[in-house]
């Protein structure tokens, strides 16, 4: 009786996945983690330079180069901040915005991109509500783009602008960032942590740098799945017990139209989770606060904190400008065969 011999399955060994084709220009920003360590400190670095640089000399640096400015949703601190960033430089900019162009006739994403392009835009800084928008746009016409907020995904300037801000008050001086730079400093980040590029684009950088980000919220806008975003998050339920641990409070923004059809009660909220002057006093009396904007006074801040001795929130409004000259100049320059001889500054190019 012959035994029958069971098949022998060949193992199937499937190819490596391609390396992503993201980003074709080296001076984009789509992601806070596209950026090495080494990126992050040029980009403070080049931020501190451009904002003591006299300005007669830095609107040399890119003048007649030509920034678009492509908008789907309203701005006011991101988008006149990244405008005022590359006039600064001396670059012609242009604003496009859904209310005024042929995107409110149905324009597709690409169809304007491209257009941009044959224009003679040199770079787009895009902020648009469908996240991954901008590594479409890239794709579609190679050009630098600049994330300027994508729906509920990322905002890589406000977490680099947020760093600048949390290095001047807690680690002054420090520009050439390491994985110990931020060590032993907590943030907390309380809010609709759900719907928040900004928080998300903060949870990517900052534990690189040795940050430990505690999320705090109700699970209606703070999911447990937000603490597998990568080592360093956790999650706070409380707020107090959160605030105890922290030198740093970010607030976010509350915003009715997104919580339709959740079970939140907005006064049980403010009870919880409002940072008031008390709260704030009793729990974290030297630690920075801090808001991406636009703030609802009352709701998830007072106006007593927003304006009180430990608000830096204005701070953050002004560091924009100098972290944005310093991504408006990396996505001109990038890859440029004369962006070193540029970004050398003045006093190294005339030794060369």
């Amino acid at each position: 009786m012959t035994v029958p011999v069971p098949p022998v399955r060949r193992p199937i060994h499937p190819p490596p996945a391609p390396a992503s084709p993201f980003p074709y220009n080296p001076g984009s920003l789509l992601s806070a983690s596209d950026l090495s360590l080494d990126d992050v400190s040029h980009i403070l670095s080049r931020a501190t330079a451009l904002e003591n640089q006299d300005p007669l000399t830095r609107d040399r640096i890119l003048a007649k180069r030509r920034v678009a400015l492509l908008f789907y949703e309203s701005s006011t601190r991101t988008r006149t901040s990244f405008e005022l960033a590359a006039k600064a430089l001396g670059a012609d900019t242009t604003l496009v915005s859904s209310l005024s162009s042929s995107i409110e006739k149905g324009e597709t994403l690409k169809d304007t991109g491209l257009t941009l392009r044959a224009l003679g835009a040199e770079a787009i800084i895009l902020r648009h509500n469908s996240s991954g928008a901008p590594w479409l746009l890239e794709q579609e016409t190679h050009l630098p783009v600049l994330n300027a907020g994508d729906g509920m995904h990322e905002h890589p300037t406000q977490a680099l602008l947020d760093l600048r801000t949390i290095l001047a008050h807690l680690r002054p001086g420090a520009e050439a960032v390491n994985a110990e730079t931020i060590a032993g400093i907590t943030l907390t980040i309380a809010g609709d942590i759900l719907h928040s590029r900004v928080a998300r684009s903060n949870m990517l950088l900052l534990p690189r740098l040795g940050a430990r980000v505690l999320l705090c919220g109700p699970k209606e806008l703070l999911p447990e799945l937000a603490a597998q975003v990568g080592p360093g998050i956790e999650i706070e339920r409380d707020f107090e017990t959160a605030l105890r641990q922290s030198q740093a409070v970010m607030m976010l923004r509350i915003q009715a139209e997104r919580l339709v059809g959740l079970q939140l009660d907005l006064e049980q909220y403010k009870a919880n989770y409002q940072l008031t002057g008390q709260r704030l006093a009793a729990q974290a009396p030297d630690a920075i606060v801090m808001h991406p904007g636009p703030i609802i006074r009352g709701l998830e801040v007072t106006a007593s904190v927003a304006d009180g001795p430990q608000s830096v929130i204005l701070e953050q409004v002004r560091n924009g400008v100098a972290i944005r000259m310093a991504v408006v100049e990396r996505a001109i320059l990038a890859g440029h065969p004369l962006a070193g001889h540029a970004l050398a500054g003045p006093a190294q190019r005339g030794r060369a």
